[in-house]
């Protein structure tokens, strides 16, 4: 375990990197394309989608050998291999890692730190996933479990297989693939699922993150759900509906969850269907109308999400 006045100085060293030679989110996919010398956009990326502090991208790998020095990122990388193995080098603390990376392996480099990549001979093609957190998230989280931020650090992961951060990934990346359709509470659900993870498996701290015996008041329960029910009809945020309450963003679902029987997501799910149903009973509106005054992206969303609770469809209810 890192020792208190290690991780001090490992701040001030982050801190230092940050000042100097710093590659924002946005620009890491660029740099990775001059590095391979390729010119092309991300497959699919969050970029216009506004997710709150996590951006998502997918891209194509060069399948030939190369060599990379990525300088800090301003933002904690996560990078999960998709595709057929491939080898790839890493070097960390004057050391070279060689490894096989095999679909959804991943590795991590925290905010502030360089690093360097090589692959000395052709592999497969792949289409890793790249996924930048804003450190304000890990702070608040840390906080929230009432732990000083500047007294640990994430650690620096090479090639790792975790199935459950794995499972939060390929959740995000079906989200992006489907053009966040399931909008901003579900992405930020997921976002707080990871960043909590992260915490208790890849950093440097040995207090226990959890919600403990914390529960939500009976009032702010009632307010959190007459928030909800008066702006159903708009892309719920979960960092908003904490803020009505005045908790943490970071354990809002899961206390949520504990006193409904239900995450805040499927809820709101639920509530826009029962909406809808009223809405299809009582008036003549279009059900493509219904669909985005009860909170739905399209007509097709509706009908999914409505055939899936009533085992009906909205036109059978009509």
């Amino acid at each position: 375990m890192v020792a208190v006045h290690q991780t001090d100085k490992s701040n001030a060293f982050i801190a230092k990197a940050v000042m100097k030679n710093i590659v924002k989110a946005l620009e890491l996919n660029q740099r990775l394309n001059e590095s391979l010398g390729l010119n092309q956009s991300p497959m699919l990326s969050s970029r216009q989608m506004n997710w709150n502090g996590i951006l998502v991208e997918q891209c194509q790998s060069s399948s030939t050998s190369f060599e990379i020095e990525v300088p800090a990122v301003s933002d904690h990388w996560l990078n999960l291999h998709l595709g057929n193995p491939a080898p790839l080098l890493q070097k960390r603390d004057d050391r070279l890692h060689e490894s096989i990376r095999h679909n959804g392996n991943c590795f991590l480099v925290p905010a502030g730190q360089p690093s360097y990549w090589c692959r000395h001979s052709e592999g497969a093609m792949c289409f890793p996933l790249h996924i930048c957190l804003k450190p304000k998230l890990i702070e608040q989280a840390a906080e929230a479990s009432e732990i000083d931020p500047q007294r640990f650090n994430l650690v620096t992961c090479f090639d790792r297989q975790d199935l459950q951060l794995h499972q939060i990934a390929m959740l995000l990346h079906a989200e992006l693939q489907s053009g966040g359709i399931m909008g901003q509470l579900y992405v930020e659900s997921l976002t707080q699922t990871l960043v909590i993870h992260l915490l208790r498996h890849y950093s440097t701290l040995t207090k226990t993150i959890t919600s403990g015996n914390k529960s939500l008041t009976n009032l702010q329960l009632q307010q959190a759900i007459e928030y909800i029910h008066a702006h159903l009809d708009q892309d719920l945020s979960l960092f908003q509906i904490a803020q009505v309450i005045n908790i943490s963003p970071t354990y809002f679902a899961s206390l949520f969850k504990r006193a409904t029987g239900t995450s805040p997501h499927q809820y709101v799910i639920q509530q826009r269907v029962e909406r809808a149903k009223l809405m299809l009973s009582k008036t003549d509106i279009a059900i493509a109308d219904i669909a985005l005054q009860v909170g739905f992206s399209s007509q097709s969303h509706l009908t999914q999400q409505f055939k899936r609770l009533t085992g009906m469809t909205p036109k059978q209810v009509r």
